[in-house]
């Protein structure tokens, strides 16, 4: 798969291209050429410094965003090897657009459910660019069910531009459907722990993000609405959208500091897609974790708990 560059990545292409020309060539570089190269890798490890350590939350959108970037499947697949997919909401249909189905991961048993984008047009057509039907909220709540008979952990991957704003998937019942499951979330019986790994928009991140742990990947967003429409609404203009994403505070350490988001867990230089089996292992790592912790404790309140983390949030003080 060719890598696709951001505009602000642009000054990588040509250090990754004279690189990328040298490397194939394999064992038959002179000593000069040996040397460029590892001058360039220098270089180049400089320059993805400099650009990642200092992005704006506009930049860290795109990057969300980047086409190379890990989807659902990708870390399911990796942490997952035994995974067993299921489909269909017992009611209208199957929904592409979202992935679930139940696995192991080291010595937990979980339940999967994870948006799902494409990589290619015909991909996207298909999963519906990883927006959500009605039918998908319902097999994800049936597949929540299922996990709280057999007392599996839920843990769900949220990466949504927002919920399909189609005409058949509101009269299938698209609110209802999202706060359906909302309902059910709060009082499962089990422990959810939500994962951002690339976009969340509006009701349709929510709608399988209603969590006990939230956790995001270093390079992705969370908000009530995506940069574009805000700007569209406030602003009249769809091209401001980096004055609304600035205005949002969308980001993982906007998101800390709000009390929404847990943890955050750190990219590799450049992003998960750069190197995808370090991204994984990290991820896997702080869910063993937080199964583990939620294994030890005592408390099965889980309604109780998640009344208590949601009433803070929004929490403010007036000063005298």
């Amino acid at each position: 798969m060719s890598y696709y560059y951001l505009e602000f990545e642009k000054p990588l292409k040509e250090i990754d291209d004279f690189i990328g020309s040298l490397e194939k060539v394999g064992g038959n570089l002179s000593k000069d050429e040996q040397k460029s190269l590892i001058e360039k890798k220098i270089e180049r490890l400089e320059l993805m410094k400099n650009i990642y350590s200092n992005l704006s939350r506009w930049e860290r959108i795109q990057l969300a965003r980047h086409p190379n970037r890990p989807y659902s499947l990708d870390y399911i697949n990796f942490l997952s090897p035994d995974f067993i997919e299921l489909h269909g909401d017992r009611h209208y249909m199957d929904d592409p657009a979202i992935i679930s189905g139940l696995g192991s991961m080291g010595k937990f048993k979980v339940a999967w459910i994870g948006q799902q984008k494409g990589r290619n047009t015909k991909e996207n057509i298909y999963r519906n660019f990883g927006m959500m039907r009605p039918e998908g909220y319902r097999k994800a709540l049936r597949v929540m069910k299922l996990a709280e008979k057999f007392s599996l952990p839920v843990i769900t991957l949220v990466d949504t531009i927002g919920a399909y704003p189609g005409i058949g998937a509101e009269e299938r019942g698209q609110g209802e459907a999202i706060a359906k499951n909302l309902l059910v979330m709060s009082s499962l019986k089990v422990p959810i722990i939500s994962v951002v790994i690339g976009e969340g928009a509006s009701g349709g991140a929510l709608g399988i993000g209603l969590c006990d742990r939230m956790i995001m990947m270093e390079n992705t967003w969370f908000s009530v609405i995506s940069p574009e429409g805000c700007a569209s609404i406030l602003f009249r203009d769809a091209k401001r959208a980096q004055d609304a994403a600035e205005a949002l505070k969308p980001i993982p350490t906007d998101l800390v500091n709000m009390g929404i988001c847990d943890e955050i867990i750190n990219e590799p230089n450049g992003g998960a897609h750069r190197d995808f089996e370090s991204s994984a292992i990290a991820l896997k790592a702080s869910l063993e974790t937080n199964l583990l912790n939620f294994s030890k404790s005592d408390s099965n309140n889980y309604l109780e708990n998640r009344i208590e983390k949601y009433d803070k949030l929004g929490y403010y003080e007036e000063l005298a």
